[in-house]
């Protein structure tokens, strides 16, 4: 079973995925990261793969996609970095990237690789789902994967509805329309999303991201889907430090949650 699928089947709620990118900030940091957030009690990663034109990132992922882009990192040595890390790595991992690295890799190759290395799923946020179900979903499901879509508070219910039917891991919720990035409280408007998706009592659960980045907005999270999403609050603490252990330490007690490693990943023994 994917094991995307697995750690939603056992563990309904507050669910915590962190980002990070690939190749930064140091090329071989990937590995050193990944061992960081499972020791820590991460429940999924999210690994980003850097893109010269990254359209849906603020500044924090733009600058760390730039920086792992100068260190020599790639999609091919991306694969290659993960070559054998489902040794030491059992939590759900998924890789997040634009549609034109993945393009000229081969979409096929692309699954291929991710079955061969061990990754659960994908995250192309410029693929459109009328792309999405006309040439890569069959593909992709021959090869076990998840394909995540992103829903925003401009997303129909009719669309939301179409991507619950077809796909399934969790559907992204990003709480604007606007670019990631840290922020410190959601606007009357964006929690009324969260209740609206919430009242469809949709069949794919759901996790909120784009500004998480403390206590406030990841309890907002917490209560209105399955979990949450960290990602540019985690790379600017990565870019502050040499130690990813430290990093992960310090965005925990940001987000308010020291305790979290007596909730996250609580299913960690049956997803090894």
């Amino acid at each position: 079973m994917n094991r995307i699928t697995q750690l939603f089947e056992v563990k309904k709620s507050e669910i915590l995925s962190v980002y990070f990118t690939a190749g930064y900030p140091a090329l071989d940091d990937t590995l050193r990261v990944l061992a960081a957030l499972q020791e820590k009690e991460i429940d999924m990663v999210e690994i980003g793969i850097p893109f010269s034109d990254p359209m849906a990132d603020g500044a924090v992922i733009q600058r760390a996609a730039n920086q792992a882009l100068s260190n020599g990192m790639s999609l091919r040595l991306l694969f290659e970095q993960l070559k054998n890390f489902r040794q030491t790595i059992h939590i759900p991992v998924i890789l997040m990237g634009y549609l034109n690295p993945v393009m000229q890799y081969g979409f096929e190759t692309f699954c291929r690789s991710c079955v061969e290395t061990g990754v659960d799923g994908m995250i192309i946020p410029d693929l459109p789902f009328a792309d999405y179900m006309a040439e890569y979903k069959d593909v992709a499901d021959r090869y076990g994967l998840k394909v995540i879509m992103l829903i925003s508070p401009e997303t129909s219910e009719q669309r939301i509805r179409l991507i619950d039917e077809h796909t399934s891991g969790f559907i992204y919720m990003v709480s604007s329309a606007a670019v990631t990035g840290a922020q410190k409280s959601f606007s009357e408007a964006v929690h009324a999303y969260f209740q609206r998706v919430q009242a469809m009592n949709l069949l794919t659960p759901q996790l909120i991201g784009f500004g998480i980045s403390n206590n406030d907005t990841l309890q907002m999270a917490m209560k209105h889907a399955s979990g949450a999403i960290v990602g540019s609050k985690f790379v600017e603490l990565l870019g502050a430090t040499d130690d990813p252990k430290e990093a992960v330490d310090t965005l925990l007690k940001t987000l308010g949650a020291p305790a979290l490693g007596g909730i996250c990943n609580a299913a960690a023994n049956l997803l090894s």
